[in-house]
This record gives C-alpha cells, structure tokens and sequence, in this order.
C-alpha cells in the first residue's frame, strides 16, 4: 500500500506518571480499513497509549507525553477528546461514558442533536432552538441497527444491563460521520459469546468502509479472528508487531506475559468430586426488579465450601440474582444462610450477615476512585467489621491503624500482582484490570461466609486472570470460603466451578456439574429447558 493509505502513524512515544515510565518509545502505523489487535498485560501500557490518542485530559494534567502522532500525514496535538474527535478519531472506552438519566438516543447523539425550526430563536438566539426527537430517534435507530442489536432508543441508560450499555457507547461512535480511526478498549468484556461475535461482525463492516480499527481485547481468540495484525505490549514497551497469521494463542500469550502459560482451554485445576452436604446458602422463589437483568423466579441451594457457577446470555437475570441478594436492587423471596433468613433488600445487614460482594460495575459500586489503593483495600471490612481500628478509652476515640492498613495492602498488591507505585497511589489512575484485582482484594479482606464474585476477571489479561481465579480457589480450598461467581464467560465457569446453573428468562433453566458437555450448556443457553427452577 501507498503512504496515502496510512490513516495513523505513532512515532517515538513516551510517556511517564510521577517518575514511573509506562510507555517508552512506541512506533506503529495503521492504514486505512485494517483492524490491528492491541495486547498486553494489565499495567502494560495500552491504555494511556489509548488515552494519548484520544486527548484526554490526564496525560496533559500529568505532564504530556513525548513522541509524534500523525494523523493523514499532519502531526496532531489534542488538548482534549473533542480535538481527537474532530480530527475522526472515536473511542469507545473499557469503562462506560454514558449520561444515566439520558436515554440511548440523548446519549448516542449527545453534542450532535438534531433541531427544528422556532421562530423564537429569530429574537432570542440559539438557545431557544428546539430538538427534533423523532429525526433523533430514527438516526439513533440507524447506528443501534447497524450494530444487530435490539434496544430501545428510548431506554434510559440507568435501566440497562452493562452489555447494553457497551452497545450504546459502540452505537455513539458509529454515529460519527467524519471517523477515520475507531479505538475500542475491551468493547466485548461484559459481553457474551453471541453478543461478541455480533459485535465483531459489525467491525468487520466498519472496517470494509475504509476506517482504521484499533481493537484491545484479553479474549485472544477474537483478536485471531478479526484482526489483520498484532501489536504486543509489554512493560510500556512494543515488543512484537506482526501478521495475525504468524501467531497463535499460545504465542501471544507468552509474548504478553514473558513466559509460558497455560492455555486458556485448560481448566484452571482439578476439581476433586464435591460431596453433597451441607447447605450454607438456600434461595427460594427469589425476584429482582434490575433493569435488563430481572429475576422471576429463582431457586437453588449452594453447598457449604462449593465455587457455584452462574451463566447465562445477556439480559436473562444472571446480574440480577447477586445483586438483588446483596440489596442494590428490589426484591422479593427467601434467602437463607445457615438457615437464617438474610434480610433482603439491606445492603448493610447483608455483609454483616458475613456475605460480600465483588460487583460487575467496578467504578459504580466497587471502588473510591480517588482514594488510595490501601484504602479501597480495607474500606469494607474497617466500615462493617470494625478492623484495622485502634480503640482509645474503651472505645470512645477511634482512629485507623494505618501500620496495619499499609502492611495488609502491601500483601495484597504482592499477591494479586496489582501494578502500582505502592499503597498510596489513587486507584483512579491504576488501569481497568489493576481496578478490578483491588476489587477482589477489598473484598476478600472481609474473610466471608459466602462471597459472591460477578464478573471477577472483566478486563483482566489472560495471565492475571488465571491469577486472579487461583486467588479466588485458594480461599475457597484453604479459608472454606463458599464463592459464588456469575460470569459471561463459560469456560471461565466451567474451569473453577463445582456446579453451573444457567439462567434463562428470569428463571434457572437447569444446574448442571462443571464437566458435563459443553452443548448440554449452549443448549440451556437458548432456552432448551431442564429442571426450570431447580435446585440440583
């Protein structure tokens, strides 16, 4: 191809936080209607390269960066996303930018409204120029078609399932009609398998118009299908750039990390048989009103020290069931935990009850982003257990042990490998999959009855998520802890769980052992009904 087909070209970029280099001499081209795959462990780079390319504020707060970014053959220089977006550059990003309590379409033509005629604005001005919803709603039609999905434009953000949610965000930057390059960070996370392979499908076509993809993905299968080439970060460096045809899984994997690692294919360990015994946790006739993840009627028991599985497409009531247990959203039923009924409906008598929670919406519900590392860690466990708190005259003046704090996070930062500059560092400025381990800290510090893991391992590379999964099975094998995990990803289930049960309509279709095959799964999945409601 000629220069002319040369749509972006990154030259020499560098790029260090407080003395900590991320990026070092970063050098790739993308031509137009080519689908590069970026990968790389979490903390590797790729997203502050992203954010460079897209303006945001951060990299000018914190010093700027050093290198070229040529855009058509000009140099660029952002101040912000809305000098990237006017140069054609879109970005759909690993944590959601959506309004809320607007709805898809206010969100997918945000800044871009259509508006009508008023004889008003020929005396007052702009400011009394009405909007055009039904021109509105039609061209908010029009990108959510193109993606295959099926939302409502008028759907409020607040009352969508997080796969929704990604949809809108994919459909915003579709709508665009001057972009060149499409960024899109972990786009197929909090999607399930047919989900991703829509989505993908949609790329494709983008990419047959002639606009150049960026495409940052942990699912290193469909970086092989999709993508043209391969550009492997690691340690803020480009280590590989190469045809997809001269790689495989393993060999990214091992690019990416530095050393061999299982295949993702592999179960995570060998299950010994569970004994069926004794019932820690019973739910009957449970119901959960979450927007897009509704529970009818759900029943099932979980054995005491069992990792319990729970699957199903998006949209079909998976989210719903740890989320309506937990008391972030109404409902209605029986749950019971060591035969005494949980109080629903109550966040707070929830985790006194000894049950936590790692939540699929990380910033939302999980994290203080802008407090510490070492804070987020302790937080639960210091506002609900009382720990890591020095008591002064029988209690009166209370004040945090700090040595205990920073000794504890320290451990945690070494044992989930959270890339970090140390425990004081601001967990809005650690990357997605590093947010996600701190999660899993915070969460595990509270030493739980039951813990309830939804979407553990969203956005987290293929090493740190085998990582973060043997974490989560050490607790269960040497502390007893009983773990419930609600994932998108049935392999994931498959490879850690003792039972999965998938959900189906609100409903469970049936439970089925971890090993049993693999179709038996897929057709549960699409509404193939076993023991509707059962509690195998």
């Amino acid at each position: 191809m000629s220069d002319s087909n040369i749509v972006l070209q990154v030259c020499g970029l560098c790029k260090d936080f407080y003395g900590n280099t991320v990026l070092e001499d970063i050098n790739f081209e993308l031509k137009r209607g080519e689908i590069i795959g970026l990968v790389g462990e979490n903390g590797a780079g790729k997203s502050t390269l992203m954010n460079i390319l897209f303006g945001m504020p951060i990299i000018r707060n914190t010093g700027g960066y050093g290198g070229k970014i040529i855009i058509e053959g000009e140099e660029v220089h952002f101040f912000n996303p809305v000098d990237a977006i006017n140069n054609g550059i879109g970005m759909v990003h690993q944590e959601f930018f959506l309004i809320p309590n607007f709805t898809a379409t206010e969100n997918i033509l945000l800044n871009r409204e259509i508006t009508r005629y008023n004889p008003l604005v020929e005396v007052f001005g702009d400011r009394f120029q009405l909007l055009d919803r039904p021109a509105m709603r039609r061209r908010a039609e029009e990108a959510i078609r193109a993606l295959g999905v099926d939302i409502n434009p008028d759907t409020l953000v607040s009352e969508m399932p997080v796969s929704y949610k990604q949809f809108t965000e994919i459909a915003r930057e579709i709508d665009r009609t001057q972009m060149k390059i499409l960024i899109l960070d972990e786009p197929t996370a909090v999607l399930t398998e047919s989900e991703a392979e829509t989505l993908l499908e949609t790329l494709k076509r983008l990419s047959a118009k002639g606009i150049g993809i960026i495409f940052i993905s942990h699912r290193l299968q469909e970086i092989l299908d999709i993508c043209n080439r391969i550009i492997v970060l690691r340690d803020g460096r480009l280590i590989k750039d190469i045809p997809t045809s001269e790689a495989d899984v393993r060999s990214i994997a091992s690019w990416m990390v530095g050393r061999e690692v299982e295949e993702s294919s592999k179960d995570v360990r060998k299950k010994p048989k569970l004994t069926e015994g004794e019932v820690i946790l019973s739910v009957r006739n449970l119901q959960v009103d979450m927007p897009g993840e509704k529970v009818k009627n759900v029943s099932f028991d979980v054995f005491k020290g069992e990792i319990f599985g729970i699957g199903g497409l998006a949209g079909q009531g998976k989210l719903g069931i740890p989320n309506g247990i937990m008391g972030l959203f109404p409902s209605r039923g029986t749950v019971l935990l060591n035969d005494k009924q949980i109080k629903l409906n109550d966040p707070l008598s929830s985790l006194q009850s000894g049950l936590s929670f790692i939540s699929e919406d990380r910033r939302g519900v999980g994290l203080l982003l802008d407090e510490s590392i070492a804070l987020n860690i302790v937080f639960t466990a210091m506002q609900v257990q009382k720990q890591f708190v020095k008591k002064f005259l029988g209690g009166f003046i209370k004040w945090r042990d700090e040595e205990e704090i920073y000794r504890y996070a320290r451990d945690y930062i070494k044992r989930l490998d959270i890339r970090c500059i140390g425990p004081d560092q601001k967990v809005i400025e650690l990357s997605g999959g590093n947010q996600q381990k701190v999660c899993v800290a915070r969460v595990l510090t509270t030493s739980p009855n039951i813990l309830f893991a939804s979407e553990p391992t969203r956005g987290i590379d293929i090493g740190a998520k085998q990582l973060v999964l043997n974490v989560l099975k050490e607790f269960n094998e040497n502390c007893g802890t009983t773990i419930i995990v609600t994932s998108s990803e049935l392999l994931e289930l498959r490879s850690i769980c003792h039972r999965v049960a998938i959900v189906n309509e609100g409903e469970i279709a049936d439970i089925l052992p971890a090993n049993a095959p693999l179709e038996d799964f897929g057709l549960l999945m699409l509404g193939n009904v076993g023991n509707r409601g059962g509690s195998n």
